[in-house]
């Protein structure tokens, strides 16, 4: 897995709608409208994480879920990152 450049990970951005590229990963921030709502999605999504092999620094607290992505193997910002974030803003948003 290659890691991406700055200029690929700014470009592959614009493809996503809530997602930024702070400190090495992309990361996004979610509100849903209770606690059980957040738990439900990261359940969908951690189903997600394990079919495709790859897992998100996360924190939830009561309604809100912080998203953190990089490819640890390669210290930085791979395809297999924005393939999960895609994945994730389907199960968000149902696009």
């Amino acid at each position: 897995m290659e890691k991406l450049s700055v200029e690929q990970i700014e470009k592959r951005l614009a493809e996503l709608d809530s997602w930024e590229f702070i400190d090495g990963a992309i990361e996004t921030s979610l509100q849903f409208g209770n606690f059980k709502e957040a738990f439900a999605t990261m359940t969908r999504i951690a189903f997600e994480c394990e079919l495709q092999g790859h897992h998100p620094d996360w924190s939830n607290v009561y309604n809100s879920l912080n998203i953190r992505l990089n490819t640890h193997d390669v210290g930085g910002v791979t395809e297999k990152d924005f393939k999960l974030a895609a994945t994730i803003e389907n199960i968000v948003f149902g696009e």
